[in-house]
């Protein structure tokens, strides 16, 4: 019988062989809504065919973490979503873990696992403890909680999209718990394909930096936020320096993109380098 409470939420980018185990580790009766940011219409032909519960959206153009699950969230019908990264595997028991804590506390907009990474294996948390943000790879929502508030700021292309939700929610006195009996399984920073290491280890300073930035002036607006990466802009450059003088192209383009997506980020412009689409 399917499930008609929640809703699986993957945002996905080039990530053939990682999302099929995530997929495999969901229970057919659950709804899930993947929405591949690669536009690749043989995958989404694949994972249709291979698995009856999935839904796999094209994006027409690479959307990012926080428009394209905000894409996904768009289709829910249920009254729970569950976000969860590509390279996330569940255990058996992790959605009924969720249903039966929801019992204990009804009040809740976000619900995130204990964490759960092959690099920490570690639990981080005991017992059920009320936080101030949870980690983005995976988040069970209370979706009427998002009423008034809305989901991810569209401005992050990636990171700190989770933060600033968690944020926006404390804000408005919303709940926020971690839950160590659900358990969620997480590579941690694989959630593409080794091929494309490089290209995507560029776009991750970009982004990171722009994202940086851009959070720290919505919150302390631009002149606090300047001072405050002013240390990174200084140390980019330095490194970007360095290493052009040493011919070590690989890490210099590492900081020049760091340096890019901060300044791009310092100027105003939008979040707008796309791995893959420009050389």
């Amino acid at each position: 019988m399917k499930n008609n409470q929640i809703t699986v939420i993957i945002t996905t980018y080039k990530s053939e062989n990682k999302i099929i185990k995530c997929l495999e580790s969901i229970d057919d009766i659950y709804k899930v809504i993947v929405v591949e940011n690669s536009n690749n219409r043989s995958l989404k032909i694949k994972i249709e065919k291979k698995f009856t519960n999935v839904e796999c959206i094209l994006s027409e153009k690479n959307l990012g973490y926080a428009k394209g699950n905000n894409l996904g969230l768009s289709k829910v019908k249920t009254p729970y979503a569950l976000i969860i990264n590509p390279d996330a595997v569940l255990q058996k028991d992790t959605i009924k873990n969720f249903f039966y804590i929801i019992r204990k506390i009804e009040k809740f907009a976000i619900i995130g696992p204990a964490i759960q990474d092959e690099r920490k294996s570690e639990n981080n948390f005991k017992k059920i403890t009320e936080v101030n943000s949870v980690k983005g790879f995976a988040m069970f929502l209370n979706i009427k909680e998002f009423n008034k508030i809305g989901f991810f700021d569209e401005n992050f292309f990636i990171y700190l999209e989770e933060i600033d939700l968690c944020r926006r929610l404390i804000k408005h006195q919303k709940k926020i718990y971690v839950v160590p009996s659900i358990i969620i399984n997480h590579q941690g920073g694989s959630s593409h394909e080794k091929a494309y290491n490089y290209e995507m280890e560029l776009s991750r300073n970009w982004h990171w930096m722009w994202s940086t930035f851009y959070y720290l002036k919505k919150y302390n607006g631009f002149f606090i936020a300047l001072i405050l990466v002013f240390k990174k802009l200084l140390s980019s450059t330095i490194k970007y320096v360095t290493y052009f003088l040493i011919f070590n192209k690989k890490k210099k383009l590492i900081y020049k993109f760091r340096l890019l997506g901060l300044i791009n980020s310092i100027i105003g412009k939008p979040s707008w380098y796309r791995p893959f689409e420009i050389n």
